[in-house]
């Protein structure tokens, strides 16, 4: 057995559905006072990483990187719907 730790949580482009029809749904369900972040998962992943290795942020980059795409892709499919 290696002494490697396990990928099973590291953030990949198919584990993170950037902005899913469900994400969509419970945006569209909002009251209209309340803030909705569909990639606060994504930014909970990255916090909690943080937390696991407080010294080594290099640890986390993955997380981060997941964190950034999910807002890229919500920010442009919004503005590109307003706009």
């Amino acid at each position: 057995m290696s002494s490697q730790p396990s990928n099973d949580n590291k953030p990949t482009a198919s584990s993170e559905a950037l902005v899913s029809e469900e994400k969509r749904q419970q945006f569209r369900a909002k009251d209209m006072s309340k803030y909705f972040d569909p990639c606060q998962e994504a930014a909970d992943r990255s916090i909690r990483c943080l937390h696991r290795n407080p010294n080594d942020k290099s640890l986390c980059s993955d997380y981060f990187q997941a964190y950034r795409d999910c807002k890229k892709a919500w920010l442009s499919q919004k503005s590109s719907k307003w706009f």
